[in-house]
């Protein structure tokens, strides 16, 4: 599920303290009438503005008309001021009925607008919003950005009662960003520090918040009890205060702590509980037209009836929330939705089905949680981080020099009477310590030299290791750009015959492939010894794993050979993904490269205490004991051609063993000539 903090400055000014659903149609009405009236523009605005917010609780499509017609009007003046509240405005509508790419728009040319101004308050209100929208449709890296970006912004600014609010928000959203990403301690430490200045700023919303998000956290890490314990807390809070203030936007709190609770009775197994759950859930959105939550809500009610048995009408619902999801560019629901269907599809046999969708899931989720992005955020965290620090480490150091002014003052008093005593001691230690001071010295001495002998031992590794991967790129890399170069000399001069040039393009593109391959594993190889590769140990799917690549191989290797999966469904491992699929992958190349046509490679697991033990085993050419010795020598890679005459680098198995025992697992391989190999690698149970 995912959350939706939000305090919005606009609908805290504008809603906050009106009244409710039930009680509203009286002042509505009274604004509604006004607009027949002949108002001033800004008047004008201000109503529409007002009335846009009051129907965003209750009546969607009339709080957008009036979001709209407020941006019209606005244009019209040219007051800056009144541009920016009105895109802001238009921005929070279509983001609370799901919208989120038109809201960053909209909120992108209000932020514009505010930096003409140089007003800092609503400059970093617009990053908060920003980074907010960008949160909701998954992509973490700009939303930690943005929300980094705002905090500096508004620390940085007037320092008054809205800044100190909007900090606090955007603290809060960081937490949910690592909630989503996975770092729950991490997220648990800002979402507590948030809801204790939320108490201090009296923003009483911020306590059903801060409920809704704890929860959400128990549910991720399948404390469901204590997650609907937290949940409940969040909608008893939240019907509280709306009890005092009924137009307050904690509203939104229910519905999604009610769709959270649904999925932990879900995960219980109390399906006609989550169902109640959903519905109470799915009526409240209906009414504000939200179609992110409607989408999340027949989702989670096609998760029940999947349970239950019921394929058809979960297909049904899938298939809607899916089509939703994609019409608002919801990714993070689409990932969920593709992941759903691909699970319905396998459990009903449909395997082509399920392909499909596990493979639109796995692009989807590739795209938001790819390398570079982690990258980059990682960088962006750490730059923040390191900043706040700075910013405390000065102001104690502030705090510690007026100490200091003050304790030196009381101590000149104090030193001139130990003066003495202290040089008599002094002098009585002084042979003391200068003997001990000495063995200290030899005994450092003694350490750093081991410590530089150590050290030039693995720098004289590094250089051989260097020296041998630039061997390899200078003579690997230049192989396909010079089979390339001759072919089109041949292709211009006419020597090759047209019954020639497939024999030619095939040999061209399996020297491509192979390069290709290369560059994949200098890359990954590279970043392993800089270390740079961030591994997240996660519940994987050997089984799962296995099926893809081989999938993906079947498609590219031209040899006739059988490809078996014998893991078993229920063999999960704790490791990181990214890298066991790179060692299953490059193992199953590798066995393909030394087995003949007709042959077989058989993939299996067999569970061994709290391990999986995985083996890929084919009936091959094998190898010597020789050979077995150098297979894993990062310093002198062993290769050879295959069977149809494929070339490596040895490389793909040092990076295989590199990644297993950075998943804290173990490799080996058995294997005699003439009668194949089997290639073993242990990974933690989950």
């Amino acid at each position: 599920m995912k959350p939706f903090k939000y305090y919005t400055t606009l609908l805290l000014i504008l809603v906050t303290g009106t009244i409710g659903y039930t009680q509203q149609h009286p002042l509505t009405d009274s604004l509604e009438k006004s607009l027949n009236d002949k108002l001033h523009d800004t008047v004008r605005i201000k109503t529409l503005l007002e009335l846009s917010q009051l129907y965003a609780l209750s009546n969607f499509k009339k709080a957008e008309t009036y979001a709209l017609e407020g941006i019209q009007l606005a244009d019209k003046i040219a007051i800056p001021g009144f541009r920016y509240k009105s895109l802001q405005n238009y921005a929070l509508i279509k983001s609370l009925g799901g919208d989120f790419t038109t809201a960053i728009k909209n909120e992108t040319e209000a932020l514009e607008i505010a930096i003409g101004l140089a007003d800092t308050t609503s400059i970093g209100l617009a990053y908060s919003n920003i980074g907010n929208y960008y949160h909701e449709m998954g992509v973490y890296d700009e939303a930690y950005f943005y929300l980094t970006r705002s905090y500096r912004i508004l620390q940085q600014g007037n320092k008054n009662a809205s800044d100190s609010l909007y900090m606090n928000i955007a603290l809060h959203n960081l937490g949910r960003v690592f909630k989503e990403l996975g770092q729950y301690e991490t997220a648990l430490g800002h979402l507590r520090i948030s809801n204790k200045i939320s108490n201090l700023l009296n923003d009483k919303a911020g306590y059903a918040y801060f409920l809704d998000e704890v929860g959400d956290v128990k549910l991720r890490i399948h404390e469901y009890d204590s997650a609907v314990h937290y949940l409940l807390k969040a909608t008893h809070e939240a019907k509280k205060l709306l009890q005092a203030e009924p137009g307050n936007i904690v509203v939104e709190v229910l519905p999604k702590s009610l769709s959270k609770i649904a999925l932990a009775y879900l995960y219980k197994q109390q399906y006609e509980t989550a169902l109640a759950y959903y519905d109470s859930a799915m009526n409240i959105h209906q009414a504000t037209s939200n179609q992110f939550g409607i989408a999340e809500v027949e989702l989670g009610r096609g998760m029940v009836f999947g349970r239950q048995g019921n394929f058809t009408e979960a297909e049904r619902l899938m298939a809607k929330a899916l089509a939703i999801a994609e019409s608002i560019n919801a990714r993070l629901l689409q990932i969920k939705c593709h992941d759903q269907l691909s699970v319905l599809y396998e459990k009903r046999s449909e395997f082509q089905k399920a392909l499909y969708h596990n493979r639109q899931h796995q692009q989807l989720k590739d795209s938001i949680f790819s390398q570079g992005m982690q990258q980059k955020f990682f960088r962006d965290q750490l730059r923040f981080e390191t900043e706040a620090k700075d910013d405390q480490i000065a102001s104690l150091m502030r705090i510690e020099q007026m100490r200091a002014s003050e304790i030196r003052k009381q101590e000149i008093i104090r030193n001139i009477l130990v003066v003495v005593v202290a040089l008599t001691a002094i002098l009585l230690i002084t042979v003391y310590r200068s003997g001990q001071r000495r063995k200290r010295i030899n005994s450092l001495l003694l350490q750093h030299q081991e410590e530089m002998e150590k050290r030039s031992q693995e720098l004289e590794q590094l250089n051989k290791v260097k020296d041998k991967f630039f061997s390899i790129i200078s003579h690997d890399l230049r192989s396909p750009v010079n089979a390339l170069a001759g072919l089109l000399d041949l292709l211009d001069k006419g020597a090759i015959k047209p019954d020639e040039l497939p024999m030619a393009l095939k040999e061209l593109r399996t020297r491509f492939n192979h390069t290709r391959t290369l560059l994949n594993n200098l890359l990954d190889w590279t970043l392993l010894q800089m270390d740079k590769l961030n591994l997240q140990a996660t519940r994987i799917s050997l089984h799962g794993l296995v099926e893809e690549n081989i999938a993906l191989l079947t498609s590219l290797h031209q040899k006739n050979i059988k490809l078996i999966n014998n893991v078993s469904p229920v063999a999960y491992a704790l490791a990181d993904s990214n890298t066991i699929n790179l060692v299953i992958r490059n193992l199953l190349t590798n066995a393909l490269k030394f087995t003949n046509d007709g042959g077989e490679i058989v993939i299996g697991a067999e569970e061994k205490n709290n391990e999986w033990v995985v083996s890929i085993k084919d009936n091959g050419i094998g190898m010597s004991a020789e050979v077995r010795k150098m297979l894993f020598d990062k310093i002198n890679p062993y290769s050879t051609r295959g069977t149809a005459n494929e070339k490596g680098t040895g490389l793909g198995l040092i990076l295989c063993k590199e990644f297993v025992e950075k998943n804290n697992g173990r490799i080996w391989v058995d294997s005699e000539e003439g009668k194949g190999s089997t290639f073993w690698f242990s990974l933690p149970k989950a």
